[in-house]
């Protein structure tokens, strides 16, 4: 493996865009039933009037009742029905997309953003993996973010008794509490960072103020920009999340944790791509988020790395501020992973250096 070269033992996956390429963002909206999915919605389409949104709302069930509930500014709106999108990702959303970039190049159909909204039983684990299995659509779009919202009336219910619920805060780059108004919130968010400690949380009743942040996450670029960074420089790595259950009752939630890996001195690149190649390779089912910023010897840029289950990339970000501490960061959210070990394999490839 050549040195000053991202490793390639991982599958190379996710797409670098460029500003030439101009693909369209895509933010999926998702959240357990009841959580106000469709009331967010029309409130960033009342606050986003000059930009042209398109929209594909999931319903559950033969008969549309959402798309009826959904304010006209949208640009379109696409209508997948009979099941929830994880159980047809394969065929029906993939189709819809598709169709939708034909009609937008045939100029019948004119859309800048592309938001997904997701039925409260979906898992957007396979809404996510297809943007990058499927080629066209990992070329036209670019998955910029998901975002999740929260029932505080009945998460703790939810979080307990479903585990979509739970695997839905898993995925999420926000978690917007929504009925905040209503039930106290105050235990609510860090049973959430035990989940994902890489989610920013925020009540719905400052979202307004939040929609550029929101809608430009950057989540899935290899790159460093958008909320994540700024994330894990203020709050995810002053804790130290563990996937310990708690005693008592077990819940869905106890399945899935956060997990941070860090280390102050430089790494060796084949040691820590191995490392990688050995996680994803063991454990990939169980991975649902993780991301790294790396220290590699000999190399003045921070390489980044990211991925979903299998689907995975590396790439060089920015040069290393003089004076800055050379620190390399992993978060690791996955259901069941094995801590202790994961932790020991983790120093071992630390130490190859």
């Amino acid at each position: 493996m050549a040195q000053g070269n991202p490793p390639s033992a991982i599958p190379v996956i996710l797409p670098v865009y460029s500003p030439m390429t101009s693909p369209i963002p895509v933010t999926v909206l998702t959240g357990f039933l009841g959580a106000g999915k469709t009331t967010v919605l029309n409130r960033l389409l009342a606050a986003r009037t000059g930009e042209r949104i398109a929209i594909v709302e999931n319903e559950f069930g033969a008969v549309s009742i959402d798309s009826d509930l959904i304010a006209p500014q949208a640009a379109t709106v696409v209508e997948l029905a009979n099941g929830c999108i994880c159980c047809s990702v394969r065929g029906e959303l993939s189709v819809a997309l598709i169709e939708l970039l034909a009609r937008r190049e045939r100029g019948e159909l004119a859309f800048d953003r592309l938001l997904i909204e997701t039925t409260g039983l979906a898992d957007p684990g396979p809404i996510v993996q297809t943007f990058f299995w499927e080629e066209v659509l990992r070329e036209r779009f670019c998955l910029d973010g998901v975002v999740t919202l929260i029932d505080v009336c009945h998460a703790a219910r939810q979080l307990d008794d479903e585990a979509v619920a739970a695997a839905q805060v898993a995925y999420a780059d926000w978690l917007i509490l929504t009925k905040t108004d209503l039930a106290s919130a105050d235990a609510l968010p860090e049973r959430l960072r035990r989940i994902n400690a890489r989610a920013e949380i925020l009540d719905v009743r400052e979202l307004d103020r939040h929609w550029a942040q929101l809608l430009d996450t950057g989540a899935f670029s290899l790159n460093e920009r958008g909320v994540v960074p700024s994330l894990w420089a203020q709050k995810t790595l002053r804790a130290q999340p563990v996937f310990a259950a708690d005693a008592g009752r077990r819940s869905w939630d106890d399945a899935i944790r956060s997990l941070v890996l860090s280390c102050q001195s430089s790494l060796d690149l084949g040691a820590i791509s191995a490392f990688v190649d050995q996680l994803v390779e063991a454990h990939a089912n169980d991975l649902l988020r993780y991301k790294g910023i790396l220290a590699i010897a000999g190399e003045d840029r921070r390489l980044v790395f990211q991925g979903v289950h299998r689907i995975a990339g590396f790439d060089y970000g920015r040069q290393w501020v003089a004076g800055e501490p050379r620190e390399s960061r992993i978060v690791l959210i996955g259901r069941n992973l094995p801590e202790e070990a994961l932790r020991i394999a983790f120093d071992a490839a630390r130490n190859a250096c």
